[in-house]
């Protein structure tokens, strides 16, 4: 930009504005500046760009991984009871699946001894009158009666006898109960079946106990065969498969099925399709034109986006042979759309899950690692590797093109401000003459004026007169 100048106001004093004067002489050394900073902007939009597809080829994989894996959620199994209020089941994926047949006679319950009602209350004496000591021996299970050793004064009322027992943990827990009849001691077992049937064997309080009750096993039939548990949770009656007892109901088979586990594969699958598209449809605004600006994305020129373009939907066109027919994704219900995402046909793939569940999964994962999900499990390793993946080396690149560009870009400023500095120190000294110009004339002025006065008794010389000597 050209600097102009007006010389009736410089030679007025008023000088001239250094500030101004500097920073046009300035703007003409800095456009190197302003381009480097470009760049780094650009720069900067792009590392961005690239460590948000990045990341989402990172939830791929996991997604991918998750249905690689033999024991993840293609694999699992659901057992689906015909009567909840009697049983309900789990199963894991070592479950066969199948239908059972099962009768549940009644449940485990846990031992339980209670006393009458105690009618001098919870906080008087068991103890007869003048008696300092006592013992009640309780048997639980099988084992050898237990004394509880009673002592007046110690624990010889239902409230401290019941606080005693339970700091024995003898696998029993004591309360009393009280209402409007007196109070009681209750006993109830820690565990259920045999193991904790509960009985008085010898009392010699003023405490009456009732008859135990409680202490029995479950009892069931399990396709017909016979099933004793000690506990309502049972484990290994039927492989792969947990049942949990509700209720008795002696007459009442219940039907219970182990099948695929539709809703977590079905869920793995969707998961799969959502990330899938969440890398392609980042991808795809790279290379979208935009309107107003007639340039791609900041990545559009990017060799390593291309590549992992290529490999991310090579890997989702992977097909395998044989498999009862379902050989790729689209065989299963899983669409490939004109801009390279994934939709999903529920309709088709529920009905692949009911018919052939074990077709799903071999298509997604096998034994010899050829699945769909083990190929593009490896191709994403290989994308996604944090020192060759093709993106981990445009952001390793891009950061040492950020660092010699502010390197650059610092040394400039750092020589501009130098330049700035020496401008203005000159450009001080100039303003400070020019606005020192009027004065200074000023006194030229009157100096020449003193100068071209003669005064009073000064005379003519008369010129001389040169004669020829022709």
């Amino acid at each position: 930009m050209a600097i102009s100048l007006n010389p009736s106001t410089l030679l007025s004093g008023q000088g001239i504005n250094v500030s101004a004067v500097v920073q046009a002489i300035m703007s003409q050394s800095s456009g190197q500046l302003s381009g480097w900073q470009d760049e780094q902007t650009t720069l900067q939009l792009q590392a961005s760009d690239l460590t948000g597809i990045n990341s989402d080829l990172s939830n791929l994989a996991s997604v991918v991984h998750a249905l690689a894996d033999p024991l993840g959620a293609l694999t699992s199994q659901s057992a689906t009871s015909s009567d909840t209020a009697v049983l309900t089941a789990s199963a894991t994926s070592a479950a066969v699946a199948g239908t059972h047949q099962i009768v549940v006679s009644n449940l485990a319950s846990a031992g339980l001894v209670y006393t009458n009602d105690f009618a001098a209350g919870a906080n008087a004496s068991i103890l007869g009158s003048g008696v300092t000591g006592g013992e009640i021996d309780l048997q639980i299970g099988s084992a050898s009666p237990v004394p509880i050793a009673i002592t007046a004064g110690t624990n010889d009322t239902l409230t401290t006898l019941a606080s005693y027992i339970n700091g024995q943990k003898l696998g029993v827990t004591a309360s009393v109960v009280s209402d409007a009849n007196g109070s009681r001691l209750a006993l109830v077992s820690q565990s259920t079946g045999t193991a904790g049937a509960l009985a008085i064997t010898s009392n010699n309080t003023s405490l009456v106990f009732n008859p135990p009750s409680g202490g029995a096993n479950a009892s069931l039939t399990i396709d017909g065969v016979p099933y004793s548990s000690a506990s309502n949770t049972i484990s290994g009656a039927i492989p792969g498969v947990t049942l949990n007892l509700a209720s008795a109901a002696p007459n009442l088979p219940v039907q219970l099925t182990v099948a695929a586990n539709s809703i977590q594969i079905t869920q793995a699958i969707n998961n799969f399709v959502a990330a899938y598209n969440q890398v392609i449809g980042d991808m795809n605004q790279q290379y979208t034109v935009n309107a107003a600006t007639d340039q791609e994305g900041p990545l559009g020129s990017d060799s390593g986006l291309r590549a992992v373009q290529s490999s991310v939907l090579d890997a989702a066109a992977y097909s395998v042979s044989g498999n009862s027919g379902y050989v790729n994704l689209a065989s299963l219900g899983i669409n490939t759309n004109n801009d390279g995402t994934l939709t999903v046909d529920s309709a088709q793939l529920n009905s692949v899950l009911s018919s052939n569940p074990s077709a799903l999964q071999n298509f997604f994962q096998n034994a010899a690692n050829t699945g769909f999900a083990n190929n593009f499990n490896t191709s994403l390793n290989y994308l996604t590797d944090l020192t060759t993946g093709p993106l981990a080396v445009d952001l390793k690149q891009n950061s040492a093109q950020q660092q010699d560009l502010t390197n650059s870009i610092q040394n400039l400023e750092t020589q501009l401000l130098a330049e700035q500095t020496q401008l203005t120190s000159q450009y001080n000294l100039v303003n400070a003459s020019l606005q020192a110009y009027p004065l200074l004339l000023q006194e030229v002025t009157a100096t020449l004026g003193t100068l071209g006065s003669g005064g009073g008794n000064s005379s003519s010389a008369t010129a001389p007169t040169l004669t020829s000597g022709l």
